[in-house]
């Protein structure tokens, strides 16, 4: 199934993201979780890569698989590109067609630490092109509604996302966000830069301390006075932390759904218990918000 299409079905779309485990880790991990978050029945599942590893790597199609085959859970399967060739991106493509993964999120990804600048494919709008020539795959691009730590500006940044949009991208996830602000005023920014393709909003339950450092170091997300209380307020009560950071989460995604949001990907971190908490609460909203419509319509 083409992801695109969820677009043009439903009103609000809701996915997971979830991600291989480390090498030192039992993959039996993550199929437990897949176990727990197949009955939420999610619109799609993404499937992060690299991470961890060469395993991880080559777990995100087997991983991939196991979501749409097993579980009958449209997948979309990760690829980065930064320091990699050709022939070794047209390898990884030949195993997601053959897996019967029809939907990747292209990527530029992280760039390592003996990088020389040189490479075939320098950005992530390099591999959607490349594989848009394939006509094999619906490819989804990445967004960045407070810049992402590389750019320069956010004129810039927009006029990326153009350049996604034209290479081939279907739809952008966003990364991960605290304040929904952040959020609106990029909407309003693509709109200028005639940015047309769906767009949904990433949303990452934090629900310890240690959690909330490791993400402002690595993709520069500020935190609002709000969150900030919080955490400050449940440092030492790790319980009483996981549930205000799944309530604020909740509250974020009930002002997007209230916003017209295209849709929300929810940064599950495997964690089963979150994405079920969360879920639970959204679903109802959004079955709520599709009667309305029928009755409506």
């Amino acid at each position: 199934m083409n992801i695109k299409n969820l677009f043009n079905e439903k009103e609000v779309v809701f996915s997971f993201e979830i991600f291989p485990p480390k090498q030192e880790s039992k993959i039996d991990i993550i199929y437990n979780t897949l176990e727990e978050l197949k009955d939420l029945k999610p619109d799609f599942i993404s499937v992060t890569y690299g991470a961890g590893g060469s395993l991880s790597k080559n777990m995100t199609c087997e991983i991939s698989s196991v979501v749409k085959k097993k579980y009958g859970i449209e997948a979309l399967a990760h690829l980065t590109c930064i320091n990699s060739t050709k022939t070794q991106v047209d390898y990884i493509l030949n195993n997601l067609k053959e897996s019967g993964i029809e939907n990747i999120l292209a990527l530029r990804g992280d760039i390592p630490s003996n990088y020389d600048g040189i490479s075939e494919f320098n950005y992530a709008s390099d591999l959607i092109s490349h594989i848009k020539k394939r006509n094999d795959f619906n490819i989804v691009g990445a967004c960045y509604p407070e810049g992402h730590l590389n750019t320069v500006d956010l004129d810039t940044e927009f006029k990326i996302l153009k350049k996604k949009q034209d290479s081939g991208a279907t739809h952008l996830i966003s990364q991960l966000f605290f304040d929904n602000e952040y959020f609106y005023n990029f909407l309003d920014k693509t709109n200028e830069y005639n940015i047309d393709i769906p767009i949904q909003a990433g949303i990452m339950p934090v629900i310890n301390t240690k959690q909330i450092k490791r993400i402002v170091s690595l993709c520069g997300a500020k935190l609002p006075k709000k969150f900030i209380k919080i955490m400050n307020k449940y440092e030492y009560n790790p319980e009483a932390l996981r549930d205000a950071g799944i309530a604020y989460a909740i509250e974020q995604i009930i002002d997007l759904i209230s916003s017209g949001v295209d849709g929300v990907h929810l940064y599950t971190m495997n964690n089963a218990y979150v994405a079920k908490r969360i879920s639970t609460n959204i679903f109802s909203i959004l079955d709520t918000i599709n009667n309305c419509e029928k009755v409506i319509n």
